[in-house]
């Protein structure tokens, strides 16, 4: 990023739950990092492409808690769900450059032939897809497609990774990163249920919102070898990013929307103040 360019950082949850002490710190992180230089800018996305699982009250809720810790969003909330063809122009780039390829493995099928293998492919959070469909043939896969097969739309990993060559991004926190585009194995880019899915529609959406700054938790610091490949097979821009802390809970672990207790709203309705629940956990210093 060039020193006439400003800062641009987004939050981003899924409205599928009420937002928590982690959601907090990521949003806090995003804002303060884009108030850090005159002419920031710091957006709101919904990511509610999960149509299954969204809930429509919480978008509301989502902006009340936001507004109520005091921090504010500049320009209109993004929806996924209206970027739609986007996602799909992306996806149809991919495949006529031949870097994905239609999945037919249902979710057990998969687990079954792993459990088989004596060296299952292993990322950082366990096991990951073996590439099983990666090896039928273009005519078996059109058969299987014109018989109306469900499919999902994987990335082949090592494709791109031949393409592009070595790549790296840099974290604020971390430093320099070489990308390891075979960590998370051949992602899934667009999913039978919902269509297109995580991993494809966050790297078209931070590039159409010009983010120059992606904020988000550590455990999302294996997604971004995913992101750096894409945004290169898909010209679009490199940001920076920033993979912070996480908020725990008493065992240690990431804190989830189950966590009701320590939603946003049940902290404001127990008395606490904004100041109160913004920096009241770890990672606090972060920005």
């Amino acid at each position: 990023m060039d020193g006439n360019t400003h800062i641009r950082t987004r939050f981003a949850p899924s409205p599928t739950g009420r937002l928590h002490l982690g959601h907090a710190l990521a949003a806090r992180v995003a804002r303060d990092l884009a108030r850090s230089q005159p002419g920031g800018r710091f957006l709101l996305r919904f990511e509610d492409i999960d149509a299954p699982r969204v809930r429509g009250e919480f978008y509301q809720e989502i902006e009340t808690d936001l507004q109520w810790l005091g921090l504010t969003w500049d320009e209109t909330p993004l929806r996924q769900t209206t970027r739609t063809a986007a996602y799909e122009a992306a996806l149809k780039k991919l495949r006529e450059k031949n870097l994905v390829y239609p999945c037919f493995c249902t979710r057990r099928e998969i687990q079954n032939e792993l459990a088989n293998m004596a060296a299952a492919p292993h990322g950082p959070e366990g096991r990951v897809y073996p590439g099983t469909c990666r090896h039928l043939d273009e005519t078996e896969r059109e058969q299987k497609i014109s018989a109306g097969l469900p499919h999902a739309w994987r990335l082949d990993s090592r494709m791109a990774a031949s393409i592009n060559g070595p790549l790296s991004f840099r974290d604020l926190r971390f430093g320099t990163i070489a990308v390891d585009p075979e960590l998370l194995g051949d992602v899934v880019l667009a999913r039978k249920d919902i269509g297109p899915a995580y991993h494809l529609a966050v790297v078209v959406d931070d590039a159409f919102q010009q983010i120059t700054h992606v904020t988000r938790g550590e455990d999302l610091l294996p997604s971004t070898h995913v992101h750096r490949l894409l945004q290169k097979l898909l010209g679009l821009p490199e940001p920076v990013y920033l993979h912070h802390e996480l908020v725990l809970d008493e065992q240690g672990k990431r804190l989830a929307k189950r966590h009701d207790a320590l939603s946003i709203a049940a902290l404001r309705e127990s008395g606490l103040t904004p100041a109160q629940v913004l920096f009241s956990h770890p990672g606090s210093s972060l920005a």
